[in-house]
């Protein structure tokens, strides 16, 4: 217990449970949730969730591009609560919340009172990646806690000498590979953090070989699905990979620093100090080298800068310990409140870069304020807003001009016309959206898309979204414009000319191969 969170003599007994660390840990989450229930259902849904309410009416072991988990909570969310956005995002709030106490509770089994508490689970909800993260449904808001769970396991394990928990960090990382296939990683950097330390000792009890052992048994569904379908997953990968360069260590870390908030710097950056360094938290120094190694396995081709998000918890809960040990010197004590106002202050100004808590509007004009606008909507870029937004606006606007489109086709050849989305997001809109509008589903070579197929349709007669004309001219030999979808606040791509195409060059069956786009 930290020196901070011993009892004052002058409180009563009810004072002393309102002041302790957890309870500060939990009023944090509760905000986290308060937000949520504010903004959940602000915008419209994002492109990913659109794609994962498609896979969770294909329910099955495995994905194009993704483990089979998230398919699985969107369709028990759905069944539960409904198709809105509010309802298909509340597991993605509770993983938030979650990660919240989480981190709270690594602070305090390594030690850490009730500052480090409260500044490990504020620095996590006020991080503007962790924000937008937990505000939509995906396998990034649910690799948080999992990841946590097992950082906190495998902390109490070296604590304590308990090696029978290794069977439940065995547990959570079965699941968290039906989740992510980057759970991996962190795998191997606990395995490499353990080699690295003393605790390579645990090598020598059969406890940490039967929690892999565990681990991959509950991969093996997922790995017969990859298996019958030729490893699509890393088809994608190799596809990524193609000619995009590492990432530097410089812009690397620069990305990081953003993603996370400038003043949360200090207190991940003094985390990994003291796990590697500090006489109290070398006895945890697995879990510091487990960052780094994750971190230079994240520099590799094809990751994203938000792939190392959910390494950064275990380091936001031992650099608040080590900054309480610090600001509890005589003479700097007033850096507590300090540090804490000047790190909510921070993330006000960045919440809306993280939430949408702004209309579309408004946030365009914040953000060019700030001088972090994109590129003019002129240009090929993303619109005036950061693509987070963007990429949740346009979808009801889309479904609306391609129904037009669809109804004005003539009546005896429209139950035949297939709707061919360039991406799985405008495929996903169709699905979920289109519904009332009596529009069938729609086609897509995107992703899984592709291995759902054509269905019965021959190409005779289709209606394109998303495409260049010139693409579709390859295909058909009439493309004619019968629509436009425009929207000033979503992405640049997906403001296009609806195309009614026929006389295909080749039967659909033969022209899927080409329209498959794994990437």
């Amino acid at each position: 217990m930290g020196t901070d969170e011993v009892a004052a003599p002058h409180r009563t007994p009810t004072e002393r449970i309102l002041f302790t660390g957890a309870v500060i840990v939990w009023l944090i989450a509760c905000a986290r949730l308060a937000l949520y229930l504010y903004v959940g259902g602000r915008y419209g849904y994002f492109i990913d969730e659109l794609y994962f309410i498609a896979c969770s009416n294909h329910l099955a072991w495995g994905y194009v591009d993704i483990a089979p988990l998230v398919a699985l909570v969107v369709k028990i969310s759905r069944l539960l609560f409904g198709d809105s956005t509010q309802s298909i995002r509340l597991f993605a709030a509770l993983a938030g919340a979650a990660s919240i106490l989480l981190t709270g509770r690594l602070a305090r089994e390594l030690g850490g009172g009730r500052f480090a508490q409260g500044l490990a689970a504020l620095s996590l909800f006020l991080a503007p990646v962790v924000l937008s993260v937990s505000n939509y449904i995906s396998m990034n808001a649910l690799e948080l806690p999992i990841w946590l769970g097992c950082v906190l396991l495998i902390v109490r394990i070296v604590r304590t000498g308990n090696q029978k928990l290794w069977l439940w960090v065995g547990l959570l990382a079965g699941i968290g590979l039906n989740n992510k296939y980057s759970m991996a990683f962190l795998g191997a950097g606990i395995a490499g953090g353990l080699l690295l330390t003393a605790e390579r000792r645990m090598f020598l009890k059969p406890w940490i070989w039967l929690a892999g052992l565990l681990a991959f048994l509950f991969a093996v569904p997922n790995l017969v699905w990859n298996i019958q379908n030729q490893f699509p997953f890393l088809q994608m990968m190799a596809n990524r990979t193609a000619n995009v360069p590492y990432h530097s260590l410089a812009s690397f870390f620069v990305r990081q620093v953003v993603l996370l908030s400038p003043v949360s710097l200090p207190v991940w950056l003094c985390g990994l100090g003291w796990y590697l360094f500090d006489r109290e938290g070398k006895r945890y120094r697995t879990i510091g080298c487990a960052f780094l190694i994750v971190a230079a396995i994240m520099l590799l081709p094809a990751t994203k800068p938000y792939y190392m998000l959910p390494a950064y918890p275990m380091l936001l809960a031992a650099g608040a310990v080590q900054m309480e040990s610090w600001f509890s010197r005589r003479g700097l004590r007033w850096l507590k409140p300090a540090y804490v106002v000047t790190l909510m202050a921070s993330g006000l100004v960045a919440l809306p870069f993280g939430l949408p808590v702004l209309s579309p509007a408004t946030c365009a004009h914040y953000a060019e304020a700030l001088h972090v606008a994109p590129p003019p909507m002129k240009q090929a870029g993303n619109g005036p807003l950061p693509a987070f937004f963007a990429n949740q606006l346009g979808w009801e606007e889309m479904t609306r001009a391609v129904a037009s489109a669809w109804w004005h086709l003539p009546r005896e050849g429209r139950s035949s016309t297939a709707i061919l989305a360039r991406d799985f997001g405008e495929a996903g809109a169709i699905d979920l959206l289109g519904r009332k509008y009596g529009l069938p589903g729609a086609i897509s070579g995107h992703q899984n898309y592709y291995l759902w197929g054509p269905r019965e349709y021959t190409g005779e007669s289709v209606l394109a979204i998303g495409f260049p004309q010139q693409q579709l001219a390859s295909w058909f030999d009439s493309v004619e414009p019968v629509g436009m979808v425009w929207h000033p606040y979503s992405m640049a791509s997906e403001r296009f000319i609806i195309y009614h195409c026929r006389s295909p060059k080749q039967p659909m069956a033969a022209l899927w191969p080409a329209m498959k786009i794994w990437r």
